[in-house]
């Protein structure tokens, strides 16, 4: 689920969060990065599960509907009830691991939140997508599936009070919701009928390997932190350090520390991942001056011997 370069904002909000408390503990910076990477797969669950209590809630109001004496708006539809036989959303409803991975990290926020739901599930039947959807004949994996895709896109992951929840519950969330939306949809696209338990429960990393390198560019950049505010003073002899933002900071030791202390990854690859970093969380500019300072240092340690690069993608 997340990738290298989420990994490396991972680290650079740790250090971040490090300078902005002024606590220069190291250990709990790592406790702190530990926390924040296993809560990513926390709301990976908790989007997912928002799909279920909209289920939830559909029948529900059709139960309700069936009880009721006046025909009410799910009436004109060929079958009131569509959407909670949605093969997808049957499908993860059914999904006994989920359910259990929801229980294991009492993830029971929806429950104590349940006017969140409400909101959602208003939207959801009154967009266009919904409507049409509930119109349709049509009675396929593939149907049903797409119109789950669709009202998450198009309703679930743009609505603002549930940005709003996760921001006020975990603030390391508000940069981690646009990564899990997009890998929800990726997934959901992915799904087939007869997919196992286990295909909606993917790994949050890669492999070990992602979480060593996760704590030592944490633990590398700051144990060499002095070592590095010296090579960006040294290539930046006209700024004062109050006219560098703190993000580009953090990004340029960063960087240098993976030039020095992890051979195995191409500069280029770390110029380009710290830039793409750059931009969507720094100032418009901070890309062009990390850009020419990563330039400066390469040149220089590959004349004095200080960076060695091994294995492939090096040329």
């Amino acid at each position: 689920m997340l990738t290298r370069r989420h990994i490396r904002v991972k680290v650079m909000q740790c250090i971040y969060a490090l300078i902005q408390s002024e606590d220069d503990s190291l250990e709990k910076q790592q406790k702190f990065l530990n926390v924040s990477i296993a809560n990513v797969y926390s709301l990976y669950l908790l989007m997912l599960s928002l799909l279920l209590e909209l289920h939830q809630l559909a029948q529900k109001h059709v139960s309700a509907s069936s009880k009721k004496y006046l025909a009410d708006e799910q009436d004109n539809f060929p079958n009131k009830e569509k959407f909670i036989h949605n093969k997808l959303l049957v499908q993860l409803a059914e999904n006994t691991a989920l359910k259990e991975a929801l229980d294991s990290r009492k993830l029971n926020n929806w429950y104590l939140n349940e006017e969140y739901i409400k909101i959602i599930y208003k939207d959801m039947v009154e967009s266009k997508l919904y409507q049409k959807y509930m119109q349709s004949t049509e009675n396929s994996y593939e149907e049903d599936k797409e119109i789950v895709i669709a009202l998450f896109k198009e309703v679930v992951a743009p609505n603002d009070k549930i940005y709003e929840y996760f921001e006020d519950d975990k603030l390391t969330w508000v940069d981690d919701i646009p990564i899990v939306n997009t890998f929800i949809v990726k997934r959901l696209k992915k799904a087939k009928e007869d997919s196992t338990f286990s295909f909606f429960l993917p790994k949050l990393l890669k492999d070990e390997q992602d979480m060593v390198y996760a704590k030592n560019l944490l633990s590398k950049t700051l144990l060499n932190n002095a070592e590095w505010e010296k090579e960006i003073s040294a290539k930046t002899p006209n700024w004062d350090k109050d006219r560098i933002a703190e993000i580009d900071h953090i990004l340029l030791k960063m960087a240098i520390c993976e030039f020095v202390h992890f051979a195995s990854i191409p500069e280029k690859v770390t110029i380009n991942e710290y830039l793409e970093i750059a931009k969507e969380y720094s100032t418009p500019k901070s890309s062009i001056f990390i850009n020419g300072i990563l330039d400066k240092v390469v040149k220089e340690y590959k004349a004095n011997g200080k960076m060695q690069k091994i294995g492939r993608g090096l040329l």
